[in-house]
């Protein structure tokens, strides 16, 4: 009898998002990573804050991360 195939993890996805206790998902803000000397203080310090994913991602995502 054949096996059914288990739905794999993307573990690009599982290492970038995090779940919170209200079931939404919370990710990491872009642009942060170089070329921040051009960047203002105030730009760069509410790029450190997380943010709530958009609902337009969430089914994507979750499907990714095996939810």
């Amino acid at each position: 009898m054949a096996k059914k195939n288990k739905m794999k993890t993307h573990r690009g996805a599982k290492k970038r998002f995090r779940l919170t206790g209200s079931g939404k998902l919370k990710r990491n803000k872009a642009y942060k990573s170089h070329i921040l000397t051009k960047k203002s203080a105030k730009r760069k310090r509410g790029l450190r804050q997380a943010t709530v994913l958009t609902s337009a991602d969430i089914k994507r995502i979750k499907r990714a991360m095996g939810m």
